[in-house]
C-alpha cells in the first residue's frame, strides 16, 4: 500500500469536489434534454436557482440561444467564506432551429428549475431547387 500526502487541511471530499468534473462548465449548467414530439422539439433546460425575469430566449438567423443570469446576494457583506460553489453570473446554450422557425413559433415555460422550450416542425417554406455539377470528361 503506497501512501499519499494530502494536498490540503481540508477533509478527502474538497480533493474530490477540486476534480475537473466539478468545474464550472456552462454546459454543467445548463444541462439540456431534447426530445422528439409528434409536433416537434421539447428542450428541457436545468436552470436551478435563476428567476424568470432573468432567463431571456432569443431566435436570431435560425439559431435559439437560452441566456441566464443570476448575481450574488452577498456581493456588499464584509463576510469571508471558506469555500463558495455555487455558481454566479451569466450562462447561456445556444441551438440551430432552422432559419424558418420564428420567435412566435417558440412557446416557453419555467416552473421549478426546469426551462421548457416547444420548437413546433415547420417545413422550410423555400422548396430548393436540385443543382447538379456538370462531370467533365
Amino acid at each position: 500500500m503506497m501512501m499519499v500526502p494530502r494536498k490540503n487541511n481540508y477533509g478527502f471530499l474538497d480533493d474530490i469536489f477540486n476534480d475537473s468534473f466539478f468545474g464550472r462548465n456552462e454546459n454543467k449548467i445548463m444541462k439540456t434534454d431534447i426530445k422528439e414530439t409528434e409536433n416537434g422539439y421539447l428542450l428541457l433546460m436545468d436552470i436551478p436557482g435563476y428567476d424568470k425575469e432573468n432567463i431571456k430566449i432569443e431566435v436570431d438567423n435560425g439559431y435559439l440561444t437560452v441566456t441566464a443570469e443570476v448575481s450574488s446576494e452577498d456581493d456588499n457583506d464584509n463576510q469571508s467564506f471558506v469555500r463558495k460553489e455555487r455558481y454566479y453570473g451569466q450562462c447561456s446554450r445556444t441551438f440551430y432551429v432552422g432559419e424558418h422557425i420564428t420567435h412566435e413559433d417558440v412557446k416557453a415555460n419555467f416552473k421549478n428549475g426546469t426551462l421548457s422550450i416547444n420548437i413546433p416542425k415547420k417545413e422550410n417554406k423555400q422548396q430548393k431547387t436540385k443543382n447538379y455539377v456538370q462531370i467533365e470528361e
